[in-house]
């Protein structure tokens, strides 16, 4: 008798924990599921092409073919003008911050909700720079990261784009102002000891100094692209119209 309900005990006990790692089981496929969709959303809302689809729609241009033939916001700045550079940065800005604010909208959290974030910060990222919808290529991950930053960390995101800002209007170059803005912020993010976001800034930054090698090369030889406003390029403009 009492063996028979031992073994009715010990049935009971194993019929409940299978249910209990089946309901486990279930529940993981789901979160994987969920977590992957997620995750092919931030990839493509990173690679919607602002500045391609911009000048293709309202300015009839493919500003591929103009200036540094970027599809970024400076290279839209610098052929479709102030007004759609401006629109084209803000969109690439609000692609990072969405992507990073789909884990806190929909309950996403791997093991911790900072470096989840950063994690869907990063596929907009590479979304912008390798862009499914325009044969892989893209930007240059400026604005994007900057999005990704101001969801993470809104002062460091206002120290970035008041450095970005400064430097641009000292230099007229983008370029030196986005490569000095990430290394600066950089050495900051080492001295506030983030270690969630340190590993992530140099691999930006070296990536980004990466996709502005060319940049570089014409810097050295002093030959770079200036927008048309900044204290290098009013200088320029002066010194053309008094020869």
């Amino acid at each position: 008798m009492l063996s028979s309900c031992k073994f009715g005990t010990d049935w009971a006990f194993k019929a409940k924990t299978d249910k209990i790692n089946l309901d486990f089981i279930s529940t993981s496929k789901v979160n994987i599921l969920k977590i992957t969709i997620f995750l092919v959303i931030a990839y493509l809302l990173g690679a919607i092409p602002n500045g391609l689809w911009i000048g293709k729609l309202f300015y009839h241009k493919d500003i591929r073919n103009y200036g540094s033939h970027n599809i970024g916001a400076t290279n839209a700045l610098r052929v479709l003008g102030v007004f759609p550079g401006v629109v084209c940065m803000i969109l690439d800005i609000a692609k990072g911050s969405i992507a990073t604010l789909l884990p806190i909208w929909f309950n996403i959290d791997f093991w911790n909700i900072k470096p989840t974030m950063l994690i869907f910060g990063i596929m907009a990222i590479l979304g912008h720079s390798a862009s499914i919808f325009d044969h892989f290529h893209g930007g240059k991950a400026v604005a994007t990261s900057a999005g990704m930053l101001l969801v993470y960390s809104p002062w460091l995101f206002v120290y970035c784009f008041s450095m970005m800002v400064i430097m641009t209007l000292l230099t007229s170059m983008v370029s030196f102002a986005s490569l000095f803005s990430f290394t600066t912020v950089t050495i900051i993010i080492l001295l506030i000891h983030d270690w969630y976001l340190f590993p992530l800034a140099v691999i930006l930054t070296i990536f980004v100094y990466y996709k502005h090698r060319s940049n570089i090369i014409r810097m050295v030889h002093g030959h770079e692209n200036l927008i048309h406003y900044g204290l290098v390029y009013w200088h320029m403009k002066k010194k053309h119209a008094t020869k």
